[in-house]
């Protein structure tokens, strides 16, 4: 476990899988009527509290400050909430792989960002890997869903920008990671500052009725809820030892099980160049990879 928790790949992997398995259940309870603001409601208290759990299990406790509200309630909702939401809204119209794809998009963003902002920049050789990932996302993107089943421009947009939150995400937890605290603190007090916010929303907007439909599906709840909880652990780990760029690659490996999982599992079907870019797609992750192994060596080297 402990070779896993300071492996860059290994906790790309882990992660990215993980969260690749949120995209099939999504359409899973979308199709049992789950409203989606519901559905991210359930990834985030299901996290939060699991996450709350194993911390006090630790002898561990959140100590709050101004500094960690204001990262918790930012994160909340650049980094989930809105993603989220905008996510299980897409998947009935776009389906579950597509939508997964829209996730590749995230490292491109980020990269710019992280340019702009100078929190930190890949060599040219990380450069070239999101660049051929970007490639096989746009290959993707020009086929607008499942085979003859083109959405509307409406939902793609809606679908494209995920990415851009997430990168918004990516970028301001590093800039602004409290100072001593650990990724599971920062897991915890994060996804439980977006369940509030979409309970609020729900309460508000739905209505309390809107969770009955959780009762047809209790199953996917429970599968959800295990698999966020554990990505969100890794999740924070990654972002701490690969930084906001690497961290981002994690939506190459999510669309990869995604596209996988709705093709063998729920019926999906898509064309050909959606699967050609999928393959380039992967090709840019063991590019990346290969590159933030090469950064990592340097600065040891420089380090020693």
């Amino acid at each position: 476990m402990k070779l896993l928790w300071d492996s860059a790949l290994g906790l790309l992997v882990v992660t990215g899988g993980l969260l690749g398995l949120t995209l099939p259940f999504g359409k899973l309870a979308s199709a049992a009527g789950v409203p989606a603001m519901v559905w991210a409601f359930v990834i985030s208290l299901g996290a939060g509290g699991v996450l709350l759990v194993v911390l006090l299990l630790r002898g561990q406790r959140i100590r709050l400050t101004a500094h960690k509200l204001r990262y918790f309630f930012v994160t909340a909702a650049v980094s989930y909430a809105v993603p989220n939401l905008l996510m299980f809204s897409a998947i009935p119209h776009l389906g579950a792989g597509y939508t997964g794809i829209m996730f590749t998009l995230s490292p491109v963003v980020t990269l710019v960002l992280s340019i702009l902002l100078g929190v930190r920049r890949p060599n040219m050789l990380g450069i070239a890997g999101i660049a051929v990932g970007f490639v096989g996302a746009v290959m993707v993107a020009v086929t607008r869903g499942e085979a003859g089943q083109p959405a509307d421009v409406f939902w793609v947009v809606m679908g494209l920008l995920i990415p851009v939150s997430l990168a918004a995400g990516n970028i301001y937890r590093t800039i602004d990671w409290p100072e001593g605290t650990g990724p599971i603190e920062l897991a915890v007090g994060s996804h439980l500052a977006s369940g509030a916010m979409l309970l609020v929303g729900i309460l508000t907007l739905l209505g309390g009725e809107a969770f009955a439909q959780l009762g047809t599906v209790p199953l996917v709840v429970v599968a959800q809820m295990a698999s966020a909880s554990a990505m969100f652990a890794f999740f924070f780990r990654l972002q701490a030892v690969g930084g906001p760029v690497y961290l981002s690659q994690i939506g190459y490996v999510a669309a990869a099980v995604g596209l996988f999982a709705g093709t063998i599992f729920l019926g999906e079907h898509y064309q050909l160049l959606t699967w050609a870019g999928a393959v380039i797609i992967t090709a840019g992750v063991f590019i990346t990879t290969k590159a933030q192994s090469q950064t990592a060596a340097r600065a040891q080297s420089q380090a020693a």
